[in-house]
């Protein structure tokens, strides 16, 4: 595997090695010591999976204090850009976004650390999201940002007359918003 640094410190983006061959192919997605001598030693609790169509934007979402989760992302099927935002307030890359483009061709998968903003929108006509978590969900520790805070400028590569998300979404807070304990 290669494990590329991104601008933001903890944010990589993991590139498998593929064997293909006439059955198809193989790759490993997943090695915990791998991960961990290259800096990722998080344990995963708890695996996810969704199913959207073209234009469809899920996110910007996190869980806060205690209940934060690191998160390795993939995409099973189709193609989105998937989004990681820093909202560590101490850091000097707060409300600062790191944006790749995952699909089934390239294999790309991107792990965000703790206290990071995670959202993707979907780029195929549509695509199936698989991910990993080391801390279990709680509802009462979810936190989200709206998708077109003009203080993160998320271009999300969809034109705006054809993004759809969700009314949650649509509505939630902005980055100013964070509260001080995360």
């Amino acid at each position: 595997m290669n494990f590329i640094k991104t601008a933001i410190a903890g944010v990589y983006i993991i590139e498998p090695k593929v064997f293909p061959d006439a059955r198809g192919y193989f790759f490993e997605s997943y090695n915990e010591r791998v991960f961990a001598a290259n800096g990722i030693p998080n344990r995963f609790v708890q695996d996810n999976q969704s199913k959207s169509s073209y234009g469809v934007i899920r996110g910007l979402h996190c869980q806060l204090g205690e209940h934060s989760q690191a998160k390795l992302v993939r995409v099973l099927s189709g193609r989105v850009l998937d989004v990681a935002v820093d909202i560590r307030k101490d850091s000097p890359t707060f409300g600062q976004h790191v944006a790749a483009e995952l699909s089934a061709e390239n294999q790309r998968q991107i792990f965000i650390p703790r206290h990071f903003l995670h959202g993707f929108s979907v780029l195929s006509e549509e695509a199936v999201f698989a991910y990993k978590v080391d801390n279990f969900y709680c509802r009462e520790a979810e936190f989200g940002i709206a998708y077109n805070d003009p203080d993160i400028g998320i271009d999300w590569g969809i034109p705006e007359d054809r993004i759809i998300t969700s009314e949650k979404d649509r509505m939630a807070n902005r980055l100013q918003d964070i509260p001080d304990e995360r």
